[in-house]
């Protein structure tokens, strides 16, 4: 696999568990939020006003308008009154305290206080994290504006967030430069991992109407037929893939033989996290299983 990538994968079940953290979940109910929505694989999935609150107060207390551009692939008529309903309940600094604290209590649950190797990844990380700048990644950059946890687990969270967010940027940079949206980035993306479209897209709050009218236009580019790729389409969503990888190659590079290492050590404890209901087992493929009836 392509450094970055195998980066990114191994990082996903340790920093992703946040969003399916019953920790977490707990913490927002405290301040007036819904329960978890139910259960995927075993997994808890998040209340979506809670969601949306939590993960945009990493920039502060921006209005839904800007939580719903710089998530990029929801459907801004679901984040926007989400948003104003979170802020209604609670402010940025107390449900990114929860956040934090819910994230890195499931990780004491399924890991221990201090893993193996903790001490290693922590410097690793930094050292991963240390060329990354912010420009045109809002995300990656509220998250630095956060203090650091004290302890090395909670650093791992930390500095693991930064870089998945730091992806994450860098990849709505590379779709959009592609000349795609989210509703049509969601069927294209779906397709790229086996997955039927429709599917797990649905999760993002898109309409059918919407769905039917990305389909079309990507149909017109020559990008899909009915059911699947064209050569053309494959080829475009691959390049995405490439260009964040391009955008993400200073952290291979400032890693060096140290990747790894790093992999070596990320990779047992999400193998762990997943094995403990932290992390939907396939990824996206138990999300879409669960939408797909709904």
């Amino acid at each position: 696999m392509q450094p970055a990538r195998a980066l990114a994968a191994a990082l996903e079940p340790l920093v992703g568990q946040v969003y399916f953290s019953p920790e977490c979940h707990a913490n927002y109910v405290a301040l007036g939020f819904a329960p978890s929505s139910g259960l995927a694989g075993g997994v808890a999935l998040p209340d979506g006003p809670a969601y949306f609150t939590s993960r945009g107060s990493v920039m502060g207390q921006v209005p839904g308008e800007v939580v719903a551009a710089a998530f990029a692939v929801f459907n801004p008529a679901a984040v926007i009154p989400s948003v104003r309903h979170g802020w209604s309940l609670t402010d940025a600094a107390t449900i990114c305290q929860a956040r934090d604290d819910g994230a890195i209590a499931q990780l004491q649950r399924l890991l221990g206080e201090a893993p193996a190797g903790i001490e290693r990844a922590h410097a690793l990380l930094a050292r991963a994290v240390e060329p990354l700048r912010p420009e045109g990644r809002p995300l990656y950059a509220g998250l630095r504006s956060l203090s650091m946890p004290t302890t090395d687990l909670g650093a791992v969270w930390r500095l693991g967030d930064l870089l998945r967010e730091y992806r994450g940027d860098s990849h709505t940079a590379a779709w959009i430069s592609a000349g795609l949206d989210a509703t049509e980035i969601g069927l294209l993306s779906e397709l790229y991992w086996g997955l039927p479209m429709r599917s797990y897209s649905r999760t993002r709050a898109w309409s059918d109407e919407q769905f039917e009218a990305a389909h079309q236009r990507l149909r017109s580019r020559g990008l899909v037929d009915e059911i699947g790729f064209t050569p053309a389409g494959q080829q475009l969503r691959e390049d995405v893939e490439i260009a964040t990888d391009q955008q993400t190659a200073c952290v291979v590079r400032a890693l060096g033989t140290g990747l790894d290492e790093l992999l070596q050590l990320l990779t047992p404890w999400g193998e762990a996290i997943r094995a403990g209901h932290g992390y939907p087992a396939s990824g996206p493929h138990d999300l879409a299983d669960l939408a797909s009836v709904r």
